[in-house]
């Protein structure tokens, strides 16, 4: 009981002794394995981590606290039913006693840069319905609820699947016209 106490309470810390890291290598593996095995409700297998942080290495970073691992997020990218050029968050965990200290926006901040920067339309991912604080997190963020899993968890909890939409301005015609807009008004005021 002492124990799970102890886990719960929130750990005093300065936001700028936080390191964020991008995955390193096998050495990082265990710790991203020990934190999402702890915290999240679907068990993974080592081929399903491996999959990520080998093909992916670059869209996953951990958050470390006086050389404590306390926070990972774990991605990858690629092409959506060949039309879509889009990322996708599988995995994000910070420890309780880190929570609320702006360490999972920092780590999904992180891997949507790297994202957009490889060409991004999009960025997807599924979160219990339970789980507010991560619903909150996302809302925050940008995304928006696009579709409720019945039953998507092994656990039988439902899923949102949430997504974040990157603007493409050339998929908007009218955004340069409203440019050519402005600059003709500012031409008619002179």
């Amino acid at each position: 009981m002492d124990e799970v106490l102890e886990r719960e309470k929130k750990e005093e810390f300065d936001a700028s002794e936080v390191e964020y890291v991008s995955y390193g290598g096998e050495h990082h593996l265990p710790l991203i394995m020990n934190l999402v095995d702890q915290e999240l409700s679907e068990p993974y297998s080592i081929f399903t981590y491996r999959y990520f942080v080998y093909l992916w290495p670059q869209l996953s970073f951990l958050a470390f606290h006086k050389g404590k691992c306390v926070g990972t997020v774990v991605c990858k990218m690629g092409d959506h039913r060949n039309s879509t050029f889009r990322g996708y968050i599988a995995m994000l965990v910070v420890i309780k006693p880190y929570r609320g200290r702006g360490i999972a926006t920092e780590l999904v901040t992180r891997s949507i840069q790297v994202m957009m920067e490889s060409g991004c339309e999009e960025v997807t991912l599924e979160a219990e319905v339970t789980n507010k604080g991560a619903l909150a997190l996302y809302g925050r963020l940008g995304f928006i609820r696009a579709k409720r899993l019945f039953h998507y968890y092994l656990n039988g909890v439902d899923a949102f699947r949430l997504k974040l939409l990157f603007p493409q301005p050339e998929l908007h015609p009218s955004l340069p016209m409203m440019a050519d807009r402005d600059d003709a008004q500012e031409r008619d005021d002179c």
